[in-house]
């Protein structure tokens, strides 16, 4: 009886600590980061994002996800299964609004910030025989990875300047292979700033390649009739040997699910505003990027509430369509 009464204080001091401490571990809150391919200049930058977050956001801790980019993100915030993610500014409103492929069925999703602006290049091999964006009928193209903004936007180009390209689906892995291998003529890329990403560089590595250009009559119609994309000019040097072209663009920006806290939110954004280091490595051309302003001003759907209170803090003035909205 006496060995029993010494030893229940004990056990109940080694329960107590175990409770505790599944108590501090259930503090935390977990959140998952939505993406892109792994092989993506984008991914690392999200993972940079991830780092942080984890470093310099108390109670919290992110993962970051492998994903189809854009679109696969919005279904996964539709579900629940990410808090946030990568989404261009383009699919992001059309989302919000229910348009496009998401009429009938919206994906209420809330700005956070934009950091850069994509290009979308078109990267053909040199023998391809394809020298125009008018030559594209019938070539093997990618349009971008399954389920990401690039491939929904390229659909969209091609159909307004009455294009047909035989569309080749895949990752960027498997469509990098088959451009090498010359299965098919070339696919449609994000640039990094006014560079080719990775993947093309990769190719152009024992692959010659040449990057298509807007005429100034496709531009003219892309610009009066595709308002969510804008029409941007890359000088020379965007890969050894390619010249100014002209292409489509649209913004590269951190979307959240409406449910998350705000305060999380608010600290998110805060730590990403005041830590631009780590998002100049992952991706260099952010060094003369204001991510502040290019949030004002290419921002499609309304700011959390969080970020909106960061933002307001530092004195900006908020577009009303950026406005949060309950």
């Amino acid at each position: 009886m006496t060995m029993y009464s010494l030893k229940t204080p004990l056990l109940t001091a080694i329960l107590s600590a175990g409770l505790i401490v599944g108590t501090a571990a259930q503090a935390e809150e977990q959140l998952l980061i939505g993406s892109t391919s792994t092989s993506s200049s984008q991914y690392g930058y999200f993972v940079a994002v991830g780092q942080i977050i984890n470093q310099h956001v108390d109670g919290v801790r992110t993962s970051v996800v492998e994903t189809g980019a854009t679109v696969d993100n919005l279904r996964r915030i539709l579900r629940n299964q990410v808090d946030m993610g990568l989404v261009t500014t383009n699919v992001g409103y059309h989302a919000y609004a229910g348009e496009g492929e998401f009429e009938g069925r919206p994906v209420d999703n809330r700005l956070l910030w934009v950091y850069s602006q994509a290009p979308q290049n078109v990267v053909m091999r040199e023998d391809s025989g394809v020298t125009s964006m008018a030559e594209l009928d019938g070539a093997r193209l990618n349009p971008g990875i399954t389920g990401s903004a690039t491939e929904a936007t390229t659909i969209a180009v091609m159909e307004t300047l009455g294009l047909t390209p035989e569309y080749v689906r895949g990752s960027t892995t498997d469509v990098v292979a088959g451009v090498k291998d010359n299965r098919m003529a070339g696919y449609v890329k994000s640039g990094v700033g006014e560079k080719l990403d990775g993947s093309s560089m990769d190719i152009a590595t024992f692959t010659p390649i040449q990057v298509l250009s807007l005429s100034d009559e496709q531009a003219e119609i892309l610009n009066e009739q595709m308002p969510d994309i804008s029409v941007v000019h890359i000088p020379e040097g965007a890969a050894d040997g390619v010249p100014a072209y002209s292409t489509w663009s649209f913004g590269l920006a951190m979307h959240a699910s409406p449910e998350l806290d705000e305060e999380t939110a608010y600290q998110i954004v805060k730590a990403v505003m005041e830590n631009p280091e780590p998002q100049v490595s992952a991706l260099a051309n952010l060094a003369d990027v204001d991510i502040a302003e290019l949030t004002l001003n290419s921002g499609t759907v309304p700011f959390h509430p969080g970020a909106a209170r960061y933002f307001e803090e530092q004195g900006y003035e908020i577009p009303e369509h950026l406005m949060p909205s309950e």
